[in-house]
């Protein structure tokens, strides 16, 4: 009988799926890399789409704040991505193949981004250089990356339907987490999480705070975050919580990064 050519390690021999094994690692402490850094996701259909009069006052927000704290920005698609997911349907394209064909969207809208933020050293940043970052920052720079997850043709089949579940607001969040940052900031078009979509229903309530079991337990129709996060921040260790800001209305990004009350934050 043939013998394995084993290395001495902690997980010599191990399966690496023993459920003992996964719980006896779970404690170990884990590296964070920019403990002070902030992911801001600002949204493309909620944000860039408007053009000039809603996204130059963010830009400019951004800029000033980036003087006195670590920012990273991360792009969304937005209505270009809505029609070449609708094409890519249309013509059965699988889902590998839509998420490869949506980033290229959120990637325009950083290129613009990072244009528009070269007065406060925007710097466009491309996933194989995440780890560049602290190095950039320390240069004093402002990296600009779409959010995107590089799944590319490996994406995740969704639960239903074709469109792919791993999109720009989650990718903000993975960003985070394996970055170690200090917060995960969406920035959107309304004042947070509500009840129902207000701009469907105008009685519908804001969120101020939820927890992330709770919000998976409401199933609802509708979210403002793509509901792959709430799978993500569940399981997270570094990130244990998402704020959901206006980016429309100025200073709410500010309060976010203060730590003030703004929005909807949703605990871990």
């Amino acid at each position: 009988m043939a013998h394995r050519h084993e290395m001495e390690s902690k997980l010599k021999g191990e399966t690496l799926v023993r459920k003992g094994l996964l719980k006896k690692h779970d404690a170990t402490p884990m590296l964070r890399l920019m403990p002070d850094l902030h992911v801001v996701k600002v949204g493309g259909h909620g944000l860039v789409d408007y053009g000039r009069d809603v996204v130059l006052p963010l830009v400019e927000e951004l800029g000033e704040l980036s003087k006195e704290h670590k920012i990273l920005v991360v792009t969304g698609g937005g209505v270009r991505v809505r029609h070449v997911l609708d094409i890519g349907i249309d013509l059965g394209m699988p889902t590998g193949v839509l998420a490869e064909l949506a980033s290229k969207v959120s990637e325009q809208n950083a290129v613009m981004l990072t244009l528009l933020l070269s007065r406060w050293g925007g710097t466009r940043v491309k996933t194989s250089d995440l780890l560049e970052l602290p190095t950039m920052l320390k240069l004093g720079l402002l990296p600009v990356i779409h959010g995107t997850p590089p799944y590319g043709l490996y994406e995740h089949p969704p639960e239903v339907g074709r469109i792919p579940p791993h999109r720009t607001d989650t990718g903000a969040l993975l960003i985070a987490e394996v970055l170690g940052a200090a917060s995960c900031i969406l920035v959107k078009n309304v004042d947070g999480l509500f009840t129902e979509d207000p701009r469907v229903n105008p009685e519908a309530k804001l969120i101020e705070e939820i927890s992330n079991d709770e919000l998976i337990r409401r199933d609802m129709e509708d979210l403002v975050m793509e509901p792959k996060m709430l799978e993500i921040l569940r399981d997270a260790k570094n990130v244990r919580e998402i704020k959901i800001v206006n980016g429309h209305k100025p200073g709410c990004v500010t309060k976010a990064i203060r730590g003030e009350k703004v929005g909807t934050v949703v605990r871990a």
